[in-house]
């Protein structure tokens, strides 16, 4: 799986920023472990026979699996033979199920 997106010139300045509020003393040590955990929510892409092996291991036909995920089953379909790949929300909600089981999304 690759990442989709590097972090941005932003994001490294408003960590660098997060590392020099810590240092003086405005933030809190919990506060910088939270914005830390935030940093690392990248979603990476999922490769076709990933993402059947997804379905295959919660035991879901294609048509459960899409509406679980609230798409076509068409979609699905085109995911697992690599015509489309998923992005946005439905990436994220692949990761979910890949990291949790499908009891998080149901």
């Amino acid at each position: 799986m690759t990442t989709l997106k590097k972090n941005s010139r932003i994001i490294e300045e408003m960590q660098e920023t997060f590392a020099d509020l810590k240092k003086s003393g405005v933030i809190s040590k919990k506060q910088m472990a939270e914005f830390d955990a935030l940093k690392n929510l990248e979603v990476k892409a999922f490769q076709p026979k990933v993402i059947k092996q997804l379905r295959a291991k919660e035991h879901l036909s294609q048509a459960v699996f899409a509406a679980v995920l609230n798409i076509s089953t068409s979609t699905i379909q085109k995911w697992e033979t690599g015509e489309k790949k998923p992005s946005g929300p439905s990436l994220k909600l692949l990761s979910i199920l890949k990291n949790k089981g499908i009891e998080a999304l149901i």
